[in-house]
């Protein structure tokens, strides 16, 4: 007769349940608690660097809504507070209804001059992208390396020629001085040439079974599922435009043609500086940045990825 029977299979759960298993086989304890801790000051140290570059962004913004909502004797005050006793938000109206310099009109040729360049730019650089990518001739690596090559050439070289040129139009003070000169950007074009060299080709052979040649090709394929890279390089062109300076300081002499930067220039002269009226400028001068970046922010991103510049 048998002295010992195994346990039923009530107790071996009971056991299993009192003595869990405390570590994976083969880890020591020691081991996994050891990296568990240096997973979470992994964490923290990370969390801790990005509160910190957060903050390091947010400062120039406080800055502008802080000094812009105060009085000349805040600002310029030795002791320094967080937010002012008073906010002057009278300092907007004052801006706008200042007759030395026309702010709303400035902002106005600052929104057309970005569009115009923006949509222009797009046109021609995605057409040169995709007329280098997809259609074979013979030179169209020689053609390639000379508009990369133009990267090369310091803006400063070509600038009086632009001028003297512009000029003999006719076109200083004008919209067209100001916007047709910055159309063309090699770099927005060799950004559309990578892109487009990924571009799936089954789409364009699609295409033309249905008997449309590159240029409906172009227009009712590639485009539309282009998105991404358009806006991308869109973004990076408006914001580029919008914050140009010497271009429009030396075509748009006339305070009719002046752009936002121009006219924020104005108000730190060597007889006066009006510090309160600036930054209240500065400020409304990038919402409509603000605005654009965050509305295509994920475009931006998705674009750089897919355009192959690390090919």
């Amino acid at each position: 007769m048998r002295t010992s029977r195994s346990a039923s299979p009530s107790t071996r759960r009971s056991t299993r349940a009192s003595n869990p298993p405390s570590t994976r086989p083969g880890v020591p304890p020691n081991t996994r608690d050891v990296r568990d801790a240096l997973v979470g000051v992994g964490r923290a140290v990370r969390l801790v660097l990005l509160l910190a570059l957060a903050l390091l962004f947010v400062i120039p913004f406080y800055l502008l809504v802080r000094n812009g909502l105060s009085s000349e004797a805040d600002i310029t005050s030795p002791q320094w507070r967080f937010f002012p006793s008073e906010l002057h938000w009278s300092n907007v109206r004052e801006l706008f209804d200042d007759p030395t310099v026309p702010m709303a009109h400035a902002l106005l040729n600052s929104s057309l001059i970005a569009v115009l360049t923006t949509v222009g730019t797009l046109l021609l650089a995605s057409l040169a992208g995709y007329g280098l990518a997809r259609i074979p001739y013979a030179y169209a690596n020689v053609v390639f390396y000379w508009i990369l090559g133009t990267l090369m050439v310091p803006a400063a070289v070509t600038f009086v020629p632009s001028f003297v040129l512009v000029s003999s139009l006719g076109w200083v003070s004008t919209l067209r001085g100001l916007v047709v000169p910055t159309l063309f950007s090699a770099v927005a074009a060799f950004i559309f040439r990578q892109y487009f060299l990924g571009f799936p080709r089954e789409l364009e052979d699609a295409a033309r079974v249905d008997g449309l040649g590159y240029w409906r090709t172009y227009w009712r394929v590639v485009v539309p599922n282009s998105r991404p890279v358009f806006a991308a390089v869109g973004t990076i062109v408006f914001i580029g435009a919008w914050n140009s300076f010497l271009w429009p300081l030396v075509i748009g002499q006339d305070r009719d043609a002046w752009t936002v930067q121009v006219a924020l220039s104005t108000f730190t002269t060597a007889q006066t500086v009006n510090i309160h009226e600036l930054f209240v400028a500065a400020a409304v001068s990038i919402v409509p940045l603000l605005v654009v970046f965050l509305v295509l922010q994920r475009h931006i991103v998705a674009g750089v990825e897919r355009s192959g510049i690390d090919d």
